[in-house]
């Protein structure tokens, strides 16, 4: 039997949801792009479930786009195949259950998109971050230019997007990135706790804070978003130069993030 690119354990009305292709940093590919949305949807609609926790299994959290596929096909571009959402980023964007972030290390590019897309984040002391669509010739789709800035101002979002440089845990935790920092075997553990203090709750006024915390914050966002999906849908990129640049930009990160 195959393994399994996504794993979905739900316990006590928490569903954990990990990416699964470790050999790949949990890069996206078409495969776990369409497994992942599904997996979060399905938790979003199972009754069973009122709290999500999204995380990753080690070494990373998401290294964002395979670029390997991206740089041969590019079909992970535009998510898995088929109809309706399937891609993970578009999925959270649409969830009703609190979504936590559980970083358990790199999140990047579109990993950081992804975990963006959480309500809150908490990171294990090995979590870092990063955006490095300028490195790979690419410009953002899931939400970077309006969620990015919005969690670390303005003036530091431009500069992780134009540099490319990398945040560890606890430069994430002073920029408001994150809310806590915990050690890596305690991150699990941790979120699970925080995820049982809100399931505690009335989980039809926790919805509504949800939707009214994510409604209230779309006004300012939401035209920012608008144009970053018709700058990113204008955009045309290269396969052969990403695949040129990918070997470059894969042992910068392992240089940044601390993984030689």
């Amino acid at each position: 039997m195959r393994e399994d690119v996504v794993i979905v354990e739900v316990t006590d009305r928490v569903a954990t949801v990990t990416l699964n292709r470790p050999q790949a940093r949990n890069a996206l590919n078409s495969a776990l792009h369409r497994a992942s949305a599904a997996a979060l949807l399905a938790a979003d609609a199972d009754d069973d479930v009122d709290v999500v926790i999204l995380t990753g299994t080690d070494p990373a959290f998401c290294a964002g786009l395979d670029l390997r596929e991206l740089g041969s096909t590019g079909d992970n571009l535009a998510g898995g195949d088929g109809e309706g959402i399937t891609n993970p980023i578009a999925a959270i964007w649409t969830m009703t259950k609190p979504v936590i972030g559980a970083v358990n290390g790199p999140a990047v590019t579109g990993g950081l998109e992804l975990a963006l897309g959480c309500d809150f984040l908490v990171a294990s002391e090995r979590a870092r971050f990063g955006d490095t669509h300028a490195r790979v010739g690419a410009m953002p789709g899931g939400g970077m230019t309006g969620y990015l800035p919005a969690a670390i101002g303005l003036r530091r979002a431009k500069e992780m997007s134009f540099t490319g440089n990398f945040l560890d845990a606890t430069e994430a935790l002073a920029f408001g990135l994150v809310n806590h920092v915990v050690p890596h075997d305690e991150l699990l553990p941790y979120c699970r706790g925080l995820a049982a203090d809100i399931a505690g709750n009335d989980p039809r006024t926790v919805r509504k804070l949800k939707g009214t915390y994510d409604a209230g914050a779309r006004l300012s966002l939401g035209d920012c978003l608008a144009l970053e999906q018709r700058e990113f849908r204008a955009w045309r990129i290269a396969p052969a130069e990403v695949e040129r640049r990918r070997a470059a930009i894969i042992e910068r990160g392992r240089v940044q993030t601390g993984h030689e």
